[in-house]
C-alpha cells in the first residue's frame, strides 16, 4: 500500500510494513484490508465489497485499469521478471522469444499478425534504446539476467509490459 494513501486513513492509524525480500514474493492469500483505506488496485479492478458474498464478479474495462497494469510496483516487478525469465528460457533469436512469451502470457502461439506487431515494436525499441541508455537501466531494474545485456533484456521487459496489459491476460474467459 503506498505510503500517501495510507496516510489518508481514519486518523493516519494505518501503517503499512513492506516487506523486504525473499518474503516479499511470497504467494499470499490474504491481504491486509482496511475499510478507510481499501487496497487501490483493488478498487480499481472493481473487486466486491469484502462483508458481502460475491457470487459473480462483474467484468470492466477501463483506462485506470490499464495505467495500473503499467505502473502499479507489482506489475512492473512482474513485467521485469517475465523479462528475465524470456530472456533465460527461450532462444537467442526475437523470434524464438516472441513464441515464448506470448505462450507464457496467453496460453498459445501468436498469429501471424500479433508476431509482425511485436517484431515492429521490438525493432523500435532497438532504435529508441540507443538514444536513452538511463531509461533502459531503470526498465530492467534489479531483474538484470546474467550474460545478457542490459538493452536485450529490457526489450523483453518492455514488450512483457505489453503483453500483461492486454484484455485477453487479464480478463480470461
Amino acid at each position: 500500500l503506498p505510503a500517501d494513501v495510507a496516510a489518508l486513513g481514519y486518523a493516519n492509524s494505518v501503517k503499512w510494513n513492506a516487506s523486504s525480500a525473499p518474503e516479499k514474493y511470497r504467494r499470499g492469500l490474504y491481504i491486509f484490508y482496511q475499510r478507510t483505506v481499501p487496497y487501490p488496485m483493488l478498487a480499481t479492478f472493481d473487486a466486491p465489497d469484502a462483508y458481502v458474498t460475491c457470487t459473480r464478479r462483474e467484468r470492466s474495462n477501463t483506462p485506470l485499469q490499464a495505467l495500473t497494469l503499467l505502473n502499479d510496483p507489482v506489475f512492473v516487478e512482474c513485467a521485469q521478471s517475465l523479462g528475465k525469465r524470456v530472456v533465460e528460457q527461450s532462444g537467442p533469436s526475437p523470434s524464438e522469444r516472441i513464441n515464448h512469451v506470448v505462450r507464457v502470457c496467453l496460453g498459445r502461439d501468436p498469429d501471424a499478425i500479433e508476431r509482425t506487431h511485436l517484431m515492429t515494436l521490438y525493432n523500435r525499441l532497438k532504435e529508441s534504446a540507443e538514444l536513452d541508455r538511463d531509461s533502459v537501466e531503470k526498465l530492467i531494474g534489479d531483474y538484470a539476467p546474467k550474460e545478457t545485456p542490459v538493452i536485450e533484456a529490457a526489450f523483453w521487459v518492455a514488450i512483457a509490459r505489453v503483453l500483461l496489459n492486454l484484455d485477453e491476460f487479464v480478463t480470461r474467459e
